[in-house]
């Protein structure tokens, strides 16, 4: 083995065959063919310039919004949510985050710092990498709202620094340069709060959420995105869609824009049962519903009996 290939061996824990049910927060999903954690940042880096150009690649943090279908992913996923951990009060109101750090810890970070202006961030389930790659947003308050400039890498290991000026961002959308994947960003808060008036802030919109989203059941947030004019969830529950099954899988009783895992649901009830609420919006209101999560990889193989038919 050359010198080269040697540097180029990974540091990080990488599984075969690892079923993606034990990394959403659906726990459903199908085998991925490699699962890579990366140690730290250095060994990210040298993992992605050592993989064939035409390898498949899926880039995930903590699964919260990725619905993986029952036939596994093809390729490599990439896990960053224990590399990429880097969080700090660098400045009056600016916080550097890895990209794998958890939104809700970067909130309460920010609360014990006594920085404002975070606080939604604490309703936002998964790390801040799948945050910036979607716009997430809680309580009003959007991801990017408060970003100043974001590090990437691109597929040759290659580090870049960005300003949030290079992105265009919107509602629940953001144009990624081909080719590059999130490490972090700098946030831009507000210092001098006291951490006692932010940590109010922050129970008292936890508490609502509370009240008013299925958290006790596996799930990934929002299926749906807010279609312009509307709320995905009223014009869900409008059309009596409440409860509502398919195999395993249900719409939640308590919040209509929520499919809930009751407990061995595949990745095909989720996707029969966003069909189905999906083509009953549209016929009864006219609106056609975008998917805010993500769907990815292969529908199962069709059993022999199947196949023969």
């Amino acid at each position: 083995m050359s010198g080269s290939e040697q540097r180029a061996m990974p540091r990080g824990r990488l599984r075969h065959n690892e079923p993606m049910a034990k990394h959403t927060s659906w726990r459903i999903g199908g085998p991925a063919e490699r699962y890579y954690e990366p140690a730290d940042l250095p060994d990210l880096c040298a993992f992605l310039s050592a993989l064939p150009l035409g390898e498949p690649l899926l880039w995930m943090g903590v699964g919260s919004n990725l619905l993986v279908r029952d036939g596994g992913i093809r390729g490599t996923v990439l896990a960053t949510s224990r590399a990429l951990t880097r969080l700090a009060h660098v400045a009056p109101g600016q916080v550097d985050s890895g990209a794998g750090v958890a939104c809700a810890r970067i909130a309460r970070f920010c609360q014990s710092e006594g920085l404002g202006g975070a606080e939604f961030l604490a309703g936002i389930p998964g790390t801040l990498g799948g945050a910036l790659a979607m716009n997430a947003g809680a309580f009003g308050g959007e991801t990017w709202d408060i970003v100043e400039r974001v590090g990437t890498v691109n597929r040759s290991g290659e580090i870049l620094q960005r300003h949030v000026r290079e992105f265009q961002v919107g509602y629940r959308n953001v144009q990624v340069p081909l080719g590059e994947w999130f490490l972090g960003a700098r946030l831009r808060v507000l210092p001098g709060e006291d951490p006692a008036d932010v940590r109010a802030r922050t129970r008292a919109m936890l508490a609502e959420r509370s009240a008013r989203q299925p958290l006790g059941a596996p799930s990934c947030g929002s299926v749906f995105r807010n279609p312009p004019g509307h709320y995905a969830a009223q014009l869900i529950e409008a059309c009596g869609l409440k409860g509502l099954c398919v195999g395993k899988a249900r719409v939640s009783k308590v919040h209509a824009n929520f499919i809930v895992n009751e407990g061995g649901a595949t990745a095909s009830d989720v996707e029969t049962l966003i069909g189905r609420v999906a083509a009953k919006v549209r016929e009864r209101h006219g609106v056609g519903l975008e998917l805010e999560v993500r769907v990815v990889g292969d529908p199962p193989m069709p059993s022999p009996t199947e196949a023969g038919t």
